[in-house]
C-alpha cells in the first residue's frame, strides 16, 4: 500500500512536538487539513514523520523559513510551547519570514496579560495574533479538546473552521469552542478553568479523605460509591477518573495508597488567585485549593509535626448501623455538590469582573457550553449554568438562579452536618468549609466589616460611610478626642 502523496501547501503550521503538539497534529490530520511541523530538536520532527504522523499527509520542516514557505496565504501558524520567554522567542524567529495578514497562534498556557502585550505588538507589525487555551490533556488534543480563543477579531475567520473541526462536540453536534474575545480573553477564560479545575479536583480529595479517613472505607468501597455518583448530578470527567483511580491495584494493593502527598502544580490556580485579588473578587475556594496542594508539599514538616500536634482521632469506627452509613455517604455527596456550586459561581463572579475591567464582551452561557465537553472540568453540571444565563445573560451570581438556589436548599443540611464532624473528628475540609464560609456570607445582609471600618479610621483616618447617609459619602471621627480633623485623602473599597 502506497502512502498518500504528500501536497504541496499546508493549511497551518504547528511549533513544538512534545505530546500535547503531536495529539493535535494528529487531529488536524484526521479532519482533512495538511499541517507542517516544526520543532525546536529537528530530530524530533523526522521521528515524528517516521513513526506517529507515517502514512499521513503531514509535512515536516527543519527551519523556521522552511516552516512558513510551505503554508498557504494567510499563514497560519500555531505554537504549543511553554509559557512565557519561549513564546517570545519563537515569535520573533517567526518574524522575518511572515507578511501582512499572517496569523500566530499560541495554544500555551500563557498568561492573558502577555497575551495582550503580543496582540497589541503583533498587530503593530501589520500581523494577527491568536491566543487559545487549550483544555482535555492528551486524549482531549487527539480526539476533541475544549479551546478558547481570543486577540484579534480579524484572525477568527482564518481558524474558526479549523478549530471547531478539531474541537469537542456535544448535543446536536455543537462545537466546544468559539470565540471568547478580544486581546488575552481566550487565555483569561482558560486561566479561570484551571483555577476551577483546582477547585474541583481538591473538593473531590476533600470527599476521599472523608470517606477513608471519616467513615474507614476501603478503595474498593469508594471506587463503587464514586461509580454511582457519576451517574447523577455529580456526573463528570474529574468524577470519572477518581473512579477509574480507586480500581487500580499494584502487587494487590491499591496503587492510590502509595502515591506520595505531595502535590504538584503549574501556576494557573495561582494566576487565578491573584488575579482576583487584583479585582477585588473573592475566590476564597480556588485560592484554599492552591494553599492546600502547598501544605501538601510540606511533606516532610507535616510528617514532623503529627508526632507532636495533638487532636482528635481522625478514624471515626465504621458505621455498624448500614442506613447511617449509606446517610453520610450521601451528606459528603452533597457538600461536594454545594461547594462546587460555590466554586463555579465564584469563577463566574471572577469572569464577570474581568469583563468589566478589561471591556470584553464575554459570552457567560457560550463559556460553560465551551467547557461542556473536550476540557477538564466537563460535566453534566455545566448545562445547568448555560441554562441559567441563557434564562438571565445579566445573572450576577450562579446562587441566584432558581435552579441553583434550590440545590443549594437541599443539599444544605448534610453539607453543614459533615463540616462539623470533620472539625469535630480533626479531618482538614478547607475547601468545603470556606465555600460554606462564603455562602453564609453571601447571604448575610450586615456583616463586621463596620466594626473593621471603625478600626481603620481609628489608627489611620481612612474614612467610613454610614448607614443613615447615601452611598457615597465618608466620615471621619476623631476617635480619641486627641487627634486632628484631617483625614485620609485616599479611599479603597
Amino acid at each position: 500500500m502506497t502512502s498518500p502523496q504528500k501536497p504541496s501547501l499546508g493549511d497551518i503550521g504547528l511549533i513544538g512536538l512534545a505530546v500535547m503538539g503531536q495529539n493535535l497534529v494528529l487531529n488536524m490530520n484526521d479532519h482533512g487539513y495538511t499541517v507542517v511541523v516544526y520543532n525546536r530538536t529537528t530530530e524530533k520532527v523526522d521521528q515524528f514523520l517516521a513513526k506517529e504522523a507515517k502514512g499521513t499527509k503531514i509535512l515536516g520542516a527543519h527551519s523556521i523559513k522552511e516552516l512558513v514557505a510551505q503554508l498557504k496565504r494567510p499563514r497560519r501558524v500555531m505554537m504549543l510551547v511553554k509559557a512565557g520567554q519561549p513564546v517570545d522567542d519563537f515569535i520573533e524567529q517567526l518574524l522575518p519570514h511572515l507578511e501582512k495578514g499572517d496569523i500566530i497562534i499560541d495554544g500555551g498556557n500563557s498568561l492573558f496579560e502577555d497575551t495582550t502585550r503580543r496582540q497589541r505588538y503583533l498587530e503593530s507589525k501589520g500581523l494577527l495574533f491568536v491566543g487559545t487555551g487549550v483544555s482535555g490533556g492528551e486524549e482531549g488534543a487527539r480526539h476533541g479538546p475544549s479551546m478558547m480563543p481570543g486577540g484579534s477579531p480579524a484572525a477568527w475567520p482564518h481558524v474558526k473552521e479549523i478549530f471547531q473541526a478539531i474541537c469537542a462536540k456535544v448535543e446536536g453536534d455543537v462545537p466546544c469552542c468559539d470565540w471568547v474575545g478580544e486581546e488575552g480573553a481566550g487565555h483569561y477564560v482558560k486561566m479561570v478553568h484551571n483555577g476551577i479545575e483546582y477547585g474541583d479536583m481538591q473538593l473531590i480529595g476533600e470527599a476521599f479523605h472523608l470517606l477513608k479517613s471519616g467513615l474507614g472505607l476501603s478503595e474498593k468501597e469508594m471506587h463503587t460509591i464514586f461509580s454511582t455518583w457519576n451517574e447523577g448530578v455529580l456526573d463528570s470527567y474529574l468524577i470519572e477518573i477518581t473512579r477509574d483511580i480507586l480500581a487500580v491495584e499494584e502487587d494487590g494493593a491499591p496503587l492510590v495508597a502509595k502515591i506520595l502527598d505531595a502535590a504538584g502544580q503549574k501556576g494557573t490556580g495561582k494566576w487565578t488567585v491573584t488575579n482576583s485579588l487584583d479585582l477585588g473578587m473573592p475566590t476564597t475556594l480556588i485560592a484554599e485549593a492552591v494553599f492546600a496542594r502547598c501544605v501538601s508539599s510540606i511533606k516532610e514538616e507535616r510528617v514532623a509535626a503529627s508526632k507532636k500536634l495533638k487532636g482528635p482521632k481522625a478514624l471515626i469506627r465504621k458505621a455498624k448501623n448500614v442506613n447511617k452509613r449509606q446517610l453520610l455517604i450521601k451528606e459528603i455527596r452533597d457538600a461536594l455538590y454545594a461547594s462546587k456550586i460555590i466554586s463555579y459561581a465564584q469563577g463566574y463572579m471572577l469572569l464577570c469582573a474581568a469583563g468589566r475591567q478589561y471591556g470584553w464582551n464575554l459570552n457567560l452561557g457560550g463559556i460553560a457550553l465551551m467547557w461542556r465537553g473536550g476540557c477538564i472540568i466537563r460535566s453534566r453540571f455545566l448545562e445547568k449554568i448555560k441554562e441559567a444565563f441563557d434564562k438571565n445573560p445579566k445573572l450576577t451570581n450562579l446562587l441566584l438562579d432558581d435552579y441553583f438556589r434550590k440545590e443549594i436548599d437541599r443539599s444544605q443540611k448534610g453539607w453543614r452536618h459533615v463540616i462539623s464532624l470533620a472539625a469535630k473528628h480533626g479531618i482538614p475540609v478547607p475547601a468545603f468549609s470556606t465555600a460554606l464560609s462564603f455562602y453564609d456570607s453571601y447571604r448575610t445582609a450586615s456583616l463586621p466589616a463596620n466594626l473593621l471600618q471603625a478600626q481603620r479610621d481609628y489608627f489611620g483616618a481612612h474614612t467610613y460611610e454610614r448607614v443613615d447617609k447615601p452611598r457615597g459619602e465618608f466620615f471621619h471621627t476623631n476617635w480619641t478626642g486627641k487627634g486632628g480633623t484631617t483625614s485620609s485623602t485616599s479611599y479603597s473599597a
